[in-house]
């Protein structure tokens, strides 16, 4: 097992657990697509390309995977307002398509975004979000779940704290200063 950082406080998931939510999330989602022609994957950058990696792997859906960038634009990131830095490359009209995302907190991000899509007329719009924070938040459907968390600070597994611990193997609650 690598050194954990001294800034770790615990280990909520191991890597262990996580490749094996990741393949029953697969699973269901091969169950569940197992009529579709194509499926289009939508990974939210930064945080979710780790889980993204990790769950295409796993699928035996025939997909195609795309990345978006969205903010929170303001002085404060509790504003509630979003934006988008990096948009998909092609239409998705028509098309069946999974929002791939590593947390939801407040749940803003994910409501937003899934309004935007949803208004570009896809054949059908699912979310599939590695973890979810207990806590109260923006109403928005989830349809795969991975793990539902403590309301606290989490790294690990694309998840980051300043743009650290983004590439640890588990997800671990950082020690708040």
């Amino acid at each position: 097992m690598p050194r954990i950082p001294s800034s770790i406080k615990r280990i909520l998931i191991t890597t262990e657990e996580i490749q094996q939510r990741v393949k029953a999330l697969a699973a269901q989602i091969d169950h569940d697509y197992q009529d579709v022609e194509r499926l289009y994957l939508v990974g939210i950058l930064k945080g979710a390309f780790i889980f993204m990696a990790d769950l295409t792997r796993e699928l035996n859906t025939i997909h195609t995977v795309d990345f978006m960038a969205l903010s929170s634009y303001g002085k404060s990131t509790t504003s509630g307002a979003v934006r988008i830095l990096m948009d998909l490359r092609e239409p998705i009209e028509g098309q069946h398509v999974l929002i791939v995302e590593d947390i939801l907190d407040t749940g803003r991000t994910l409501h937003y975004l899934y309004n935007i899509l949803k208004g570009r007329n896809p054949a059908s719009l699912k979310t599939c979000v590695l973890v979810r924070k207990l806590r109260e938040s923006v109403e928005v459907p989830v349809d795969y779940l991975g793990f539902d968390i403590p309301d606290v600070w989490v790294v690990g597994y694309g998840l980051d704290f300043a743009d650290r611990f983004r590439t640890l193997p588990y997800i671990a609650e950082i020690k708040q200063t």
